[in-house]
Formats: structure tokens, C-alpha cells, sequence
């Protein structure tokens, strides 16, 4: 399988996306180097239909845009995702994928190293391969929690709940909410993922629905309500009208302002002393 050129400074997990397309999120831009049939866990065209019926602004995204492709990697278990997604935090695509390569040259196999390998590479080792002390730090506790049984199995993970998933794994150093929603959405296929704090979503939503502010994630999640049974759908069309609007129109949408409370009689009283001084 080919991989996807990302250009982030941000944590990120490869993504298999319609062709000619690209996924703009958090700064993130993934070109799409192939062309496979999805394999999805739920109906996309029931997905496609239910949203359509239930927004009117979400029915012209699917009319207008690409559609929902996800190409799950069967092969991969969350511990190498997981792995993978570490090594490429911060760093351009290409400066990872070099160093990512020598930490699998670690590996009696040339691959991905094993729990019970990275546990026993010692740090200067690792350090020399490029990683930082950080993501070392983070590699051995994901190896750790992994031979624990904290980190599941891919078997073990298609029967967890995504909550439970979340749970286990923001537990390891290192891993947060955001890439642990991108490894349900895009290796597991979960339908109902929505990523309140992926600035791509909530700017997408932004554009989409005309507001010019950038919603909070207590308001994105409150307005998502209306997509579920199928969230991960409706995100994915919320990247789509970020993608259309360009970063032009996008870098304009900002958090919106705190509104102003009246002062207070204290806050009045304070006012007033300091301008007889």
C-alpha cells in the first residue's frame, strides 16, 4: 500500500481518501497517492440518506463534494497505529517517515519493532534513530501498556464501545482524544465519531453553515446531536467544506468573542473612587 504525504506539524494518522482529494484538518493536508473501494463497517448509503433528510445544508455537501472513503487497514493493530502516529507528532511528513524507517531497522524483522522489542531498545539507541525523548517515552509506554492488555488487540477493539477505546487509550503517554478519534474513524470505521476539537470540523462547520465565528467544542458537540447515528459522516463532509472554502476565507474564522457582563455595583463603586482621586 502506498502511504499519504502529510504536511502537518500536528500528530497524524495516514488516511485513505477519495482521489484527487485531500483532508485539511488541524493543518493537516493528506494527498492521495491511490485509488481503493472502501470497506466500511455500517451503510454509507444509509449514512448519506439519513443526514441528507435531516439537514438541508448537509444534503448539498453530499451532492456537491466527494464522498465518504475510508480504507481500513486490517492488517495494522492499534499498538502499530498507534506507534506510527507517535513518530510522525510535530515533524513534517518526510523527516518522520525517515526516522520512523529506523526504528523499524531496529527490529529483527525489519518492521514494525514488537511490544517486547521496543521495550528492551535502549533510549540512546532510539535517541540516535532521531525520535525525541518524549516520543521514546511515549513508544515504551505504548509497548508497556500494550503486553498489559491496556491497549487492545485489533479483534479485541472491534468489540470495545468507542468511549471504552478513548478511555484505554488516552491513557498512554503521549496519546490524546484527537488521533485516538482519527484511529475510529479511519482504521476501525466507527459511524458515530465526532471530533470537536479538530479545528478542520469546526471551521468546515463554520463555512457550511454560514456563521462567521468558530464554534466552541461544547457548541460543535451540541449542534452535532442532529447528525448521530452518523457523526463520523457528517464530519467527514464538514472537512470537505473547509477543503472548498480555501484558507483564504477559512483564516478569517475565529473563536467567537466573549460577550461583556454589566458591571457589578462593587465594580461601579470602584469606578467612581478612582475617578475622585
Amino acid at each position: 500500500m502506498k502511504s499519504l504525504t502529510p504536511r502537518s506539524s500536528q500528530t497524524c494518522l495516514y488516511l485513505v481518501v477519495h482521489p484527487t482529494f485531500y483532508i485539511s484538518s488541524l493543518g493537516i493536508e493528506f494527498f492521495v497517492l491511490i485509488n481503493q473501494p472502501p470497506t466500511l463497517p455500517f451503510d454509507l448509503d444509509a449514512a448519506t440518506k439519513h443526514l441528507s433528510a435531516s439537514d438541508e445544508t448537509l444534503a448539498e455537501l453530499v451532492r456537491s463534494t466527494a464522498p465518504f472513503h475510508a480504507e481500513m487497514e486490517a492488517h495494522q493493530s492499534p499498538y502499530e497505529a498507534l506507534l506510527e502516529a507517535i513518530a510522525y507528532q510535530s515533524i513534517s511528513g518526510k523527516a518522520a517517515a525517515t526516522i520512523f524507517g529506523r526504528v523499524k531497522a531496529l527490529s529483527v524483522t525489519g518492521g514494525f519493532p514488537t511490544p517486547q522489542e521496543m521495550l528492551k531498545f535502549r533510549t540512546p539507541a532510539l535517541r540516535k534513530a532521531g525520535l525525541s525523548g518524549a516520543k521514546v517515552l511515549a513508544m515504551k509506554d505504548l509497548a508497556k501498556k500494550t503486553i498489559e492488555g491496556v491497549v487492545p488487540t485489533l479483534d479485541e477493539s472491534e468489540k470495545l464501545s468507542d468511549e471504552e477505546l478513548v478511555k484505554r487509550l488516552v491513557s498512554v503517554r503521549g496519546i490524546g482524544a484527537w488521533t485516538v478519534e482519527m484511529f475510529l474513524i479511519f482504521r476501525l470505521g466507527r459511524p458515530d465519531v465526532l471530533p470537536i476539537h479538530d479545528l478542520g470540523v469546526q471551521k468546515g462547520w463554520s463555512v457550511a453553515y454560514g456563521k462567521k465565528h468558530k464554534p466552541s467544542p461544547k457548541e460543535l458537540l451540541a449542534f452535532g446531536e442532529r447528525w448521530r447515528p452518523y457523526r463520523t459522516v457528517a464530519s467527514w463532509y464538514m472537512w470537505r467544506a473547509f477543503q472548498r472554502a480555501g484558507y483564504a476565507a477559512t483564516n478569517k474564522i475565529k473563536p467567537k468573542k466573549p460577550r461583556r457582563g454589566k458591571p457589578t455595583s462593587k465594580a461601579k463603586l470602584s469606578t467612581r473612587r478612582q475617578k475622585r482621586r
